[in-house]
């Protein structure tokens, strides 16, 4: 993110008032004045269109006990991630007042430290353990917006969509799984309105990307053991093979040129397999990640791309060949390119990308980084001089109401 983009994410310094007759203009399908951030305008906008009740919110029950532990342990931000997270933040919330709050992908509260004082003001308001905070229950909101868009985001105020919560502040930041991009959840500082401060959410940005730190650290170590148990196996073998972690991390390989990462499909518990970049593979299972050796075959041509972006958040990938079929998640940037080349099959240079989805033309050092990535997890798919899909390829969108 850079320093311009999270300046727009800080909360807005115009007047609640003001703010509260921009919220009352979109409320009527008005266009608002301009002291309410483009990021609030879209998600006030956005949230009305899902209905969402403007005073109260949705009515959400919090899920139990059992499933709060359950999400916990299958969310991913655990171990060193999380001490990260609580260390860094918790101090300090409870030192000025504020509360720490962890959510998953999902938006469900998982873990909440801070002041004591001020749980008793949030148990009012149903942000507790188990509660939903995502934007379809809650409207604008740190968290709920943070896992929408995909950036940190600072909410204050009247920028809250409902109106009970017009006397909070809260900025959260989302936390990716390094291993594939996915979404994992965010954390967040919340606290009286009176008591907002610029600086919470470039703290909040920080802390996140220190347990992002910790959790890639975690990635690495992983792949070492499953190097120690993979390189002494792929010596006996005979031809090319690799072995993997289950999000097609290269630990160890032979026959083949050096590759950080293999494209799996969703599904890798049968007995062969598909690969983009090597055709046909047998899988064995090997603790903590997977044995492939390459059948030679040729890779089969592609028939079908599917891109769906029905599910803000959600986005994905699926490539369908004669042989196989899998799918990849994408990024909220990456979801961006893939549909404006969709939407252009002719092709688009990096300037008309960057006017496209940053309305700047100058930006192509970013295009051009970005396309790089892409490029090298569907380098068969996509061309460049310009930017496109293959002309070959059947590409489908899936939008919202598909």
């Amino acid at each position: 993110m850079r320093p311009e983009d999270l300046a727009t994410a800080v909360a807005s310094h115009a007047h609640p008032r003001q703010l509260a007759r921009a919220r009352e203009a979109v409320l009527a399908g008005q266009r608002p004045p301009a002291v309410a951030r483009r990021l609030i305008v879209e998600s006030w906008e956005r949230v009305r269109r899902q209905g969402v009740d403007p005073d109260r919110g949705a009515d959400c029950r919090p899920a139990p006990p059992g499933e709060v532990e359950h999400r916990r342990v299958r969310c991913g931000i655990t171990g060193r991630a999380l001490r990260e997270l609580r260390a860094g933040l918790v101090p300090a919330a409870e030192s000025a007042g504020h509360i720490v709050v962890i959510v998953d992908a999902d938006g469900r509260v998982l873990w909440r430290e801070g002041s004591p004082e001020l749980f008793r003001r949030a148990d009012r308001l149903g942000f507790v353990e188990g509660a939903s905070w995502r934007e379809t229950e809650v409207g604008t909101n740190a968290i709920g917006t943070a896992l929408v868009e995909g950036v940190p985001v600072q909410v204050h105020s009247c920028e809250h969509y409902v109106r009970s919560h017009h006397t909070w502040t809260c900025a959260a930041a989302p936390v990716h799984d390094p291993r594939d991009g996915r979404l994992l959840g965010a954390v967040d500082v919340s606290g009286p309105a009176e008591a907002v401060h610029p600086t919470t959410l470039a703290l909040v940005r920080a802390v996140a990307g220190l347990a992002e730190a910790r959790l890639r650290e975690e990635h690495r170590a992983s792949l070492d053991r499953l190097r120690a148990v993979g390189t002494p196996m792929l010596a006996k073998l005979g031809g090319q093979a690799l072995v993997t972690d289950r999000s097609g991390w290269v630990a160890a390989s032979t026959g083949l040129p050096p590759v950080d990462r293999v494209a799996l499909p969703t599904r890798h518990d049968t007995p062969r397999i598909w690969l983009p970049a090597f055709g046909s593979c047998s899988v064995e299972p090997l603790p903590g990640g997977l044995l492939l050796r390459l059948r030679g075959d040729a890779p089969a041509t592609t028939t079908r791309v599917v891109l769906d972006v029905r599910r803000a958040g959600r986005s994905s990938l699926t490539v369908h060949r004669a042989s196989a079929s899998w799918t990849n998640h994408l990024s909220r940037r990456h979801t961006d390119i893939l549909l404006a080349l969709a939407d252009n099959p002719a092709g688009r240079t990096a300037a008309e990308l960057a006017e496209q989805l940053f309305g700047d033309r100058s930006r192509t050092v970013t295009v051009r980084a970005e396309m790089s990535r892409l490029r090298r997890k569907f380098g068969d798919l996509l061309d460049h001089r310009p930017y496109r899909f293959v002309p070959e390829l059947d590409v489908t969108v899936l939008r919202p109401g598909d």
